[in-house]
């Protein structure tokens, strides 16, 4: 693994959530370029979620979760 986790879990799931509510919301109810806009942040959301971390919060200092 080439990064250390930093998200909790129930952040993980619910970015995931999030993220596909997001995808969906934005291709089915938008059209044009805000819906494309919306469904790539959706998408953003659900890979950080799926892999447990976040360059985001990374670069504003959230430190590495130690899961012993």
């Amino acid at each position: 693994m080439f990064y250390r986790k930093n998200l909790l879990a129930w952040e993980q799931m619910l970015r995931v959530l999030a993220g596909l509510a997001m995808i969906g919301g934005g291709l089915i109810y938008l059209t044009g370029w805000p819906a494309y806009l919306i469904a790539a942040s959706g998408a953003f959301l659900a890979v950080t979620g799926i892999f447990g971390y976040c360059p985001a919060c990374a670069m504003v200092g959230r430190k590495p979760i130690d899961r012993t």
